[in-house]
């Protein structure tokens, strides 16, 4: 079920795999993809996929000084390749993969077991019947079951794509993260911080967005917006043509899913974004092969299988007790950072980055092993400044 970049990464895979597969959503899987989707490169490369970038950049930065230019204000270089998806091309070329299924245009409204089979039920009142079913809807699914541990915290973004009186950012630059709070008054310094992500399209286009790491409640997209205009204009910058609006709000903390339930989940859905980053797509290029061939063998071992012994399998390649504790580690160092003031999240991030290049990279795309992951934030609280190791520490009070 759905038709975004999880429901087409894992019917891909599953198709490739030789499956009978049909996919429900509730418009065309044609449909552009409203929001742009950024990656590390290398992780493309090493999946063989960097041909689907629409852009890539070397000159790469991140600013966490204050912005009052007295010596604090240099930009951190983190001389590693970023890049943004071509869209259009990512999403055709899994369309292609997926060539032959067909695609039920529905909305689900109920999801029943009858015989050891899995029946959605539409609104339109259609039955569709499936020996598993795998809710790729994202976050928002109702038909995914999950423990409650309270406000789950979101990310939040306002992003313009447009034409500016001068240029945000350097040409061919990307900025990950611009952290300076020197356009905010007082009152908005003790509200919760946000960054400015930034990059240079070329031919005088550019895309800058402001985003609230991760709160609950969310940071209002109307503030973000409010703030990203007053950034803009501190720096004498105005918006002189708006090409694109960008806006996103997704959960970053959110529960995962009770693993032993018939129904399956991948992508949002399956609580697959990165708690400490907000990405996901490298994860499903990732996941996705594991998953299909896990299906797939299970189905040529018995083909018998019902749709609880099928999901039970599909989580436990889908959640490994590896990627479980990970995930945990993750929302904790989460749940400590969402307690950091401005100034002390800039101090944060910009010791982060003192981590060498292996490891924070791989930190942030959620490749590192447990054990590795484990030491890589040790080394982070030994080479951090008092302050923030007692905010680490759940110490710091304002």
């Amino acid at each position: 079920m759905g038709a975004g970049p999880a429901a087409l990464c894992i019917s891909a895979e599953l198709i490739q795999k030789g499956l009978n597969v049909s996919a429900l959503a509730s418009h065309s899987p044609d449909k552009p993809w409203p929001n742009t989707y950024g990656i590390w490169a290398e992780e493309l490369d090493l999946l063989g996929m960097s041909s689907l970038l629409r852009h890539r950049w070397k000159d790469t930065v991140s600013y966490f000084g204050n912005g009052n230019n007295k010596g604090g204000d240099a930009p951190i270089i983190h001389d590693f390749d970023y890049g943004l998806f071509d869209q259009e091309a990512f999403q055709n070329s899994l369309l292609e993969k997926c060539s032959g299924m067909e695609w039920l245009i529905e909305t689900a409204n109920e999801i029943r077991y009858v015989d050891q089979i899995t029946e959605v039920v539409c609104i339109s009142g259609n039955i569709y019947r499936a020996r598993i079913v795998i809710d790729a809807s994202g976050h928002s699914s109702r038909f995914i079951r999950r423990p409650n541990h309270g406000s789950v915290a979101q990310q939040a973004a306002y992003g313009v794509v447009g034409r500016f009186s001068l240029p945000p950012v350097d040409k061919d630059q990307f900025v990950l993260m611009d952290f300076r709070p020197d356009h905010l008054t007082e009152k908005e310094l003790k509200e919760p911080p946000s960054f400015l992500y930034a990059m240079d399209f070329g031919q005088d286009l550019f895309f800058v967005e402001e985003t609230s790491l991760a709160c609950a409640p969310p940071v209002s997209l109307s503030t973000l917006r409010k703030r990203l205009l007053a950034r803009l204009s501190h720096r004498g910058i105005k918006i002189e043509e708006i090409v694109h609006e960008e806006h996103c709000l997704f959960p970053m903390n959110l529960p995962l899913p009770y693993r032993n339930q018939p129904l399956l989940a991948f992508g949002g859905s399956a609580s697959m974004v990165h708690p400490a980053s907000g990405y996901m797509v490298g994860a499903l290029l990732r996941r996705a092969p594991a998953l299909a061939k896990e299906l797939s063998e299970s189905l040529s071992i018995d083909p018998a299988l019902d749709s609880s012994e099928l999901a039970e399998k599909g989580w436990k390649v889908l959640w490994t007790t590896e990627l479980i504790q990970r995930h945990r580690l993750y929302q904790f160092g989460l749940k400590r950072l969402m307690s950091f003031e401005e100034e002390l999240l800039r101090s944060f991030f910009a010791t982060f980055f003192k981590l060498p290049k292996k490891d924070w990279s791989r930190f942030l795309a959620n490749t590192l092993p447990f054990p590795k992951l484990v030491l890589v934030m040790f080394k982070l609280f030994i080479i951090s400044p008092i302050k923030v190791k007692l905010g680490m520490m759940g110490l710091v009070f304002y």
